[in-house]
């Protein structure tokens, strides 16, 4: 397997292992959303919490030229760990929701 579907099936096992995780509260499904041919993966919140409606973007992965881009991770833990547990190496990880000037200090891909 090439480095590129392996970062996607990677990716995308991670995101539904978290959208197989039910809520303890609400009516609250979530969805995960793939578009492969241009590498994005979402996590995805859609329901109900009492009276407040939720739906939103909880996690948002692309991969930019050969590496993963975390553009958004509400996810408790954070993907990143993840990522490296399955074998992604942090040069390969970009910590995209961080301002550009910080990225060289996060131990992760700029």
């Amino acid at each position: 397997m090439d480095k590129l579907e392996f970062y996607r099936d990677t990716i995308e096992k991670i995101l539904r292992r978290h959208a197989d995780m039910p809520y303890s509260y609400g009516e609250i499904d979530e969805h995960v959303i793939i578009d492969r041919d241009r590498n994005h993966f979402l996590l995805f919140d859609v329901g109900w919490q009492q009276e407040r409606r939720v739906h939103g973007c909880i996690t948002h992965v692309q991969i930019i030229d050969g590496k993963i881009w975390i553009q958004r991770d509400g996810i408790e833990d954070g993907v990143t760990e993840e990522l490296l547990e399955a074998g992604v190496p942090k040069s390969d990880i970009v910590l995209g929701f961080q301002p550009r000037e910080v990225r060289p200090y996060t131990g992760y891909g700029i």
